[in-house]
């Protein structure tokens, strides 16, 4: 068996929408390292898309599971509920940001998650509108379709979307788009397009994801809290990238001392165990009525036991403390890359272990350097590593390394990405 076979087996049966970044089928992970099935070992700077924040296969999440297999697997939280999922939840609400009382649902997936907080703030307000952020991305079914900030390959050929959405710019000091013109056009919206009195809530990301690893400023956030309070608006924070220690908060509102309405939770949550969370203010969670929430498969036993294991780790490897420390690593490293290529590499930001290098030509902001981005990931694997790309124009590579990593991994894998780099801008 080797990658090459398996990739033909599996474009003859898995739908090409659903693509694969890398022709490197795995054959086991443990922490940030991943072997494929020739036996070639890869440095996993990707942790499948932020959800390993714990690494792969971490010993407490693995017990945690077999325990729990040993009692059972599923019995539909909403038919027989178990403990497990009553503990998850007391201690999700005890960790959200803010003093408000709060209640949690879970769901499978991060989409499902926004899905329902909107439910539950057109429950809550008993309007219809949504105001979301160009380069936002909120997920792949229809309604988070029409949240996302960006057609290809989200969107396009996908419509018609659902209405009553709208879209204002998201500040980003590097390309020119202040916080200013973002609440400006908040404010023209509701002259020109639809009435605060009919906007239900507004969502955003902390720290965009797929948009390009943009931070927002405590000032931005805590505007949209004005802007919600005078109005009446249910806040979502989208917490999905964001969440379990990955910016070395719990949750990225954190660093703006910003109390959302409604948080949405999933990917970092149970160390790859599919599982996703709403938790929000108690008044606003309990609009729905019974039965109006759920899923068949939502709050997984399983997955309840290796999410309860997950905030273990956190606290007990001081995962927090940890997700800085990996962010400065990357952060002097990164830097000094820009400093010798100041005409390829516009920025290099983070936030915690939520790490972005954003690349350009000849020293312009405006021209997006797609062509050395897509050579980097494609390049990726010959060098041992595992990388993800970003960003509205696709001009970002962005880094999510394990929160257990060693300094000694990360330092090989920035030693093998600097190669990489080099290899392509240097021949």
């Amino acid at each position: 068996m080797n990658n090459a076979n398996l990739q033909n087996r599996k474009s003859k049966v898995i739908a090409r929408g659903q693509g694969n970044v890398y022709p490197v089928y795995v054959d086991k992970a443990e922490n940030s390292e991943i072997w494929d099935v020739e036996g070639k070992r890869y440095i996993d700077f990707g942790t499948g898309i932020a959800v390993c924040n714990t690494g792969h296969s971490h010993p407490k999440v693995v017990a945690a599971v077999k325990a729990q297999l040993d009692k059972f697997s599923h019995t539909c939280v909403m038919v027989n509920p178990y403990e497990v999922a009553v503990a998850l939840a007391e201690k999700l609400t005890e960790i959200a940001p803010g003093d408000s009382d709060k209640k949690a649902i879970f769901v499978s997936t991060g989409a499902e998650a926004v899905e329902n907080c909107i439910k539950i703030a057109r429950a809550h307000t008993g309007r219809r509108g949504v105001i979301a952020f160009n380069g936002g991305f909120h997920g792949r079914t229809n309604l988070t379709m029409a949240l996302t900030g960006k057609i290809t390959p989200y969107k396009n050929l996908f419509g018609p979307f659902p209405g009553d959405i709208f879209h204002a710019p998201y500040p980003i000091a590097c390309h020119d788009i202040s916080i200013k013109t973002s609440l400006k056009a908040i404010e023209n919206l509701f002259k020109v397009d639809i009435a605060p009195t009919d906007v239900a809530a507004i969502i955003v990301e902390p720290v965009q994801g797929e948009g390009g690893f943009y931070a927002a400023s405590a000032e931005f956030l805590q505007a949209l809290r004005t802007i919600c309070d005078e109005h009446g608006i249910v806040l979502i924070a989208d917490e999905i990238q964001t969440g379990f220690a990955r910016t070395g908060k719990m949750f990225s509102f954190e660093h703006s001392n910003v109390e959302p309405d409604l948080i949405t939770m999933a990917k970092g949550i149970a160390g790859g165990f599919p599982i996703a969370a709403v938790v929000g203010k108690s008044n606003i969670m309990d609009a729905p009525l019974p039965g109006g929430l759920g899923g068949t498969y939502g709050g997984s036993p399983v997955a309840c036991a290796a999410a309860l294991a997950v905030l273990d780790v956190i606290q007990d490897e001081n995962l927090l403390e940890r997700s800085v420390q990996i962010g400065d690593i990357f952060n002097e490293r990164l830097t000094a890359l820009q400093t010798r290529y100041p005409d390829l590499i516009l920025e290099v930001r983070n936030q915690g272990a939520m790490i972005a290098l954003e690349l350009i030509t000849q020293g312009d902001a405006e021209q997006a350097n797609t062509q050395l981005t897509q050579a980097i990931i494609a390049n990726a694997a010959k060098y041992g590593l595992v990388l993800l790309a970003c960003g509205f124009y696709g001009n970002v590579i962005r880094f999510l390394p394990a929160l257990t990593a060693s300094n000694d991994i990360i330092n090989e894998g920035l030693d093998s990405f600097v190669k990489l780099f080099k290899s392509l801008v240097d021949s």
